[in-house]
């Protein structure tokens, strides 16, 4: 069984992957995505998005990330993905799913959807660009705006050699709507020979049993469902080991965490991202916490830095 996290642009980024991937059960990262378009990016630019190149390409807990990469032309695609591949990450992925109109419009993400033939040609460029021994994965929806060239589009990924294949359970018409339509994926599954990961709607070990016993996958990604409840990814191998309910994370566990996120927000991110990040966060965790949402009534006013690290400071339990 593995558990992967996922890449969410604005909000899984690498100040919540290293907080995240502390709390353990994670066996993998992805990056939020790098957008390529016809400029070979200089190094400072992956370090921005992937700061974990520095240091293995791993979280500070030792999880592997693997970098994402978002564009439609082969040739720059392949050449970023040569520069990168010398960064030393876990491995690089390709976002065939962002549903952004700004990404679509330019042939990106899920527009590459409608082009089974071309995201052959991306794949294999990238795949041929990089050495042998680095993991090239991609990541698709169910379509553009339906499912009829799913199967085409995932065999295009194998074709050009993925080794690995995320599947986010949505067309791009049905954007983050629920559900998810999980029952589409095991059509995928039998069209490749390649591991087939299974994404979208999974917020509960309930959910992560109906999206196995429905997608057939055995591998699962996890985004919002683990931002809300950082503690899915233990939950559901305590589940799969026969102990269900015996490793959850309560609200008392989860504010070192909280201090410490706050505390890597204002380290590393802009002035103007900082509060609307804490209270980001917040407003998911009050899917599973009901504390979460007295936090986030007290904190979403606030602006000020000053004032929301005396809030952090006053916490109960705050001597961690």
């Amino acid at each position: 069984m593995t558990l992967l996290l996922a890449p969410m642009e604005g909000l899984l980024d690498f100040v919540l992957r290293d907080v995240l991937t502390r709390m353990g059960g994670v066996d993998r990262c992805v990056s939020e995505f790098i957008r390529i378009t016809g400029t070979l990016l200089p190094d400072k630019v992956f370090l921005r998005y992937v700061p974990e190149l520095r240091n293995g390409g791993r979280t500070l807990s030792g999880v592997p990330v693997r970098a994402q990469l978002l564009g439609s032309d082969p040739v720059s695609m392949a050449e970023n993905a040569a520069r990168l591949a010398a960064l030393g990450p876990e491995g690089i992925d390709l976002n065939f799913g962002c549903p952004a109109k700004v990404v679509n419009r330019h042939g990106g993400g899920a527009a590459l959807l409608q082009e089974p033939e071309r995201i052959a040609a991306v794949v294999g460029a990238v795949r041929r660009a990089v050495p042998a021994h680095l993991p090239v994965s991609a990541k698709m929806r169910l379509g553009f705006n339906d499912t009829a060239l799913m199967r085409e589009c995932a065999q295009a990924m194998q074709d050009g050699g993925a080794a690995e294949l995320v599947v986010h359970a949505r067309t791009k018409a049905d954007g983050y709507r629920p559900p998810a339509y999980w029952e589409h994926i095991p059509a995928i599954r039998a069209a490749v020979r390649i591991p087939v990961v299974a994404n979208g709607e999974i917020w509960t070990v309930a959910d992560a049993q109906r999206c196995r016993a429905v997608s057939g996958c055995d591998a699962l990604m996890l985004g919002r469902g683990m931002v809300a409840d950082p503690g899915l990814a233990r939950a559901i191998r305590a589940a799969d080991s026969g102990r269900p309910g015996t490793d959850t994370v309560a609200w008392s566990d989860l504010l070192p965490h909280l201090a410490d996120f706050w505390h890597l927000v204002c380290e590393d991110l802009e002035p103007r991202q900082r509060a609307g990040r804490l209270k980001q966060w917040l407003n998911l965790l009050r899917r599973r916490f009901p504390e979460a949402e007295a936090a986030f009534q007290q904190v979403r006013t606030m602006t000020d830095q000053r004032a929301i690290s005396m809030w952090i400071a006053a916490l109960p339990g705050r001597d961690f």
